[in-house]
């Protein structure tokens, strides 16, 4: 059976037999852009019944209808890891976003810290990134997408039992520090391209939670360090280990 060429997110149950109706949005680009039409088959997934193979059985200018046939991947849920990340300028956001979709994230949460050279966060902008690199990268997850919050709140709420590995542009040219990674619920905190504040460095220093990390010989810019992040943890004790 040929694989379907398009794949959709939907937020509605899947499961066989299940008609899934087909919004403006997806209809325009499900039967405009990509000239789908009735009898076409797509792939749909929702974040909690994994990947489905479905026949699309009404295609209309703003509307349509799709019909689940049969299961083509298991719902895979990614590792207990959160990003939290300082929102840098436009374009490289979102490249955080998306990569972070990529290399498996469980939640996206943007803090505000002193040096932050960008205010600019849509929650429903930021969403929409994500299902997009969710739909291109075969991940049957997309993870939860938080609003811009101060992060001496993120760090007076943290939920016990976490661990917050923060890189620690101070420890550049230090070794990557492998053995400090550990399993279990965790969270990587990237600052912005400023860096932190002493004051914001001395808080998080005096945090029974955090551990500081090194990611490597360099100071990376914010984008290349959250991605660098998220690999050395998903190597060391993630669902790449």
């Amino acid at each position: 059976m040929e694989k379907p060429k398009v794949r959709l997110y939907v937020d509605q149950p899947l499961g066989a037999g299940q008609a899934v109706a087909i919004g403006p949005d997806a209809a325009n680009y499900l039967f405009n852009v990509m000239r789908l039409g009735k009898g076409a088959a797509v792939a749909l997934f929702n974040g909690r019944d994994g990947e489905w193979r479905a026949e699309v059985a009404e295609a209309g200018k703003r509307q349509g209808i799709a019909i689940c046939q049969s299961q083509t991947a298991p719902q895979v849920m990614p590792p207990d890891l959160w990003l939290m990340f300082s929102p840098v300028k436009k374009d490289r956001t979102a490249f955080i976003v998306e990569k972070a979709v990529e290399l498996g994230v469980a939640r996206l949460m943007p803090v505000a810290t002193r040096h932050m050279n960008s205010e600019r966060w849509r929650v429903d902008k930021q969403t929409a990134h994500a299902v997009e690199a969710a739909e291109q990268c075969g991940a049957t997850f997309v993870p939860a997408v938080e609003d811009l919050q101060p992060l001496d709140r993120a760090l007076a709420n943290w939920p016990e039992g976490r661990v917050l590995f923060w890189a620690d542009e101070s420890l550049a040219r230090g070794s990557s520090m492998p053995s400090a990674l550990v399993a279990g619920p965790a969270a990587i905190l990237i600052g912005p391209e400023g860096g932190f504040s002493e004051d914001e460095k001395s808080r998080l220093r005096a945090l029974p939670f955090v551990r500081p990390l090194s990611l490597g010989p360099r100071i990376l810019r914010a984008e290349t360090a959250a991605l660098a992040a998220v690999v050395m943890w998903q190597r060391a004790v993630g669902d790449w280990a």
